[in-house]
């Protein structure tokens, strides 16, 4: 697991400071799309944690990513020990082409109100290259009515396609290397373990504070 610094977190990453409001390459977006106000609040992303929490965490993953698979787990954690953080997930999809099969199913299963469950579902299955089937059988043993979840996706791919270009646009603007990237209140980091999560979060919001 990539080792993460405080230090550079601090001083190095803080959130927006360099964000161009325009996106190059393939998957280049309005400025909107990647205007600070979508990252946060972009009303079709889905929203875990405490809805008004008091600190927003955004995550963007990628469901054959080992990292986010550990981090999942350990966000999910710290978020309900918490009790006050907000998460905005984006769905990244870089790493494989089954890595679009599995955003695209997880934002169907938001139609059903089961986004979270199905995010959860995925980032369980082991191995960092899951074909589409076991996403299928990951999801249905999670309780997610696939009949559903097929039917929402066949009327909604339009809406889902434009929500994950519109997070690649953002990962792009926000010159992340890769998955997991995290957004945490004025800060961004990379993949963080309990400790630095804790730390990171304490950090964000003195900052917050001061910003006020």
């Amino acid at each position: 697991m990539p080792a993460f610094s405080r230090r550079v977190a601090l001083v190095a990453l803080a959130l927006f400071a360099a964000v161009p409001f325009s996106s190059g390459g393939a998957f280049a977006q309005s400025a909107k799309d990647v205007s600070r106000e979508m990252i946060l609040n972009d009303p079709a992303a889905p929203v875990g944690g405490n809805p008004k929490g008091d600190l927003t965490i955004v995550a963007y993953v990628d469901y054959n990513c080992p990292y986010c698979k550990e981090t999942a787990v350990t966000l999910d954690r710290v978020a309900r020990e918490d009790g006050k953080i907000r998460i905005v997930y984006k769905d990244w999809p870089i790493l494989r082409p089954s890595s679009i099969d599995g955003a695209m199913m997880a934002l169907a299963a938001q139609y059903q109100g089961k986004y979270e469950t199905a995010h959860h579902a995925l980032m369980g299955i082991k191995g960092r290259d899951t074909t589409r089937d076991q996403m299928r059988q990951a999801l249905r043993a999670a309780g997610i009515d696939m009949k559903r979840l097929d039917a929402d996706l066949k009327k909604n791919r339009g809406a889902i396609n434009t929500l994950i270009k519109r997070n690649m646009a953002q990962g792009d603007a926000l010159g992340f290397p890769g998955t997991p990237s995290f957004l945490v209140g004025p800060f961004r980091a990379s993949t963080l373990d309990y400790k630095n999560f804790k730390l990171i979060i304490a950090d964000a919001r003195a900052k917050q504070a001061e910003m006020k």
